[in-house]
């Protein structure tokens, strides 16, 4: 049964992934970047390949979304695996269900830090950033050349459709900030709710804890991918090279970097779920 790691992108899934897999799947919780391995994306085009569907049409691969995921679940007893999607797709019908699904860890991010990371990871404008974070059609994959189709919505729809009434008690919402801020709680927090979805009682090694906090600190992330380089990070159209992915993180203040009128857009088109969020 898999236990999703979604988000809208650039949220802080890649950070969750990495706690994870160091806790997980290492002995002694020391994170390197082959770990990201063990928790994969969804969709991607291996497991679409296995049962012949077009990877080219967008539409059959998301009518397949549920066959891709039980072909997953018969290979292995319990899966992490990764994704952007939206929970409620374009077409009216669900991403999952939980005759595959065990539940979910969603991470949300403050939109206007957001925003500056999109524009990074995608070498766009803070405008044309906007216009995708604010669009009910954008899918990553059909703008995105380089991604596989997946359907994302808006920053709101994606955040919405993943708190609706059906994934009571079975999604987690954990802030990003609360897992720079507070990390070991988070971290604890989430390790908990795995082990009550997963209906066995947790054990926490410490040690491995520790370790997992310590080498998933940004910047010993951002060095790792100074020193070995990092295969999810886009290339730039414009200067033909690779983009940081681990591009400011901590160092993110949306006070201090975004412009005003982009602020205030971002507050308007999400204001609903900022005020719930405690974001404003």
């Amino acid at each position: 049964m898999i236990i999703w790691i979604a988000s809208y992108p650039k949220s802080g899934n890649t950070l969750v992934r990495s706690i994870l897999s160091s806790y997980f799947f290492t002995s002694d919780g020391n994170f390197k970047f082959e770990l990201l391995n063990y928790i994969k994306q969804f969709p991607s085009r291996y497991i679409f390949d296995k049962i012949n569907v077009d990877v080219d049409n967008k539409f059959e691969v998301e009518k397949n979304y549920i066959k891709a995921q039980k072909l997953i679940n018969s290979f292995n007893k319990s899966n992490f695996l990764k994704t952007h999607s939206a929970y409620k797709l374009n077409y009216h019908y669900n991403f999952t269900n939980f005759e595959n699904t065990l539940g979910a860890i969603y991470v949300v991010r403050d939109p206007r830090n957001i925003i500056t990371s999109f524009s990074n990871h995608y070498d766009m404008s803070l405008d044309k950033s906007l216009e995708y974070m604010t669009s009910m059609s954008f899918s990553v994959g059909t703008e995105f050349k380089t991604e596989f189709p997946t359907f994302v919505g808006s920053w709101s729809h994606n955040y919405n459709s993943w708190m609706s009434e059906e994934l009571k008690n079975k999604c987690m919402l954990i802030k990003y900030e609360d897992l720079i801020n507070q990390k070991e709680n988070s971290i604890i927090q989430i390790l908990e709710f795995i082990a009550k979805l997963s209906k066995i009682k947790l054990k926490l090694n410490k040690k491995k804890l520790e370790n997992s906090i310590r080498t998933t600190d940004f910047e010993y992330l951002q060095n790792l991918e100074k020193e070995k380089g990092f295969g999810e990070a886009m290339t730039s159209k414009k200067k033909d090279k690779k983009m940081k992915f681990f591009y400011l993180g901590p160092k993110n203040n949306w006070k201090k970097i975004l412009n005003e009128e982009i602020k205030k857009k971002i507050e308007i088109n999400f204001k609903k779920e900022m005020i719930e969020l405690g974001y404003i």
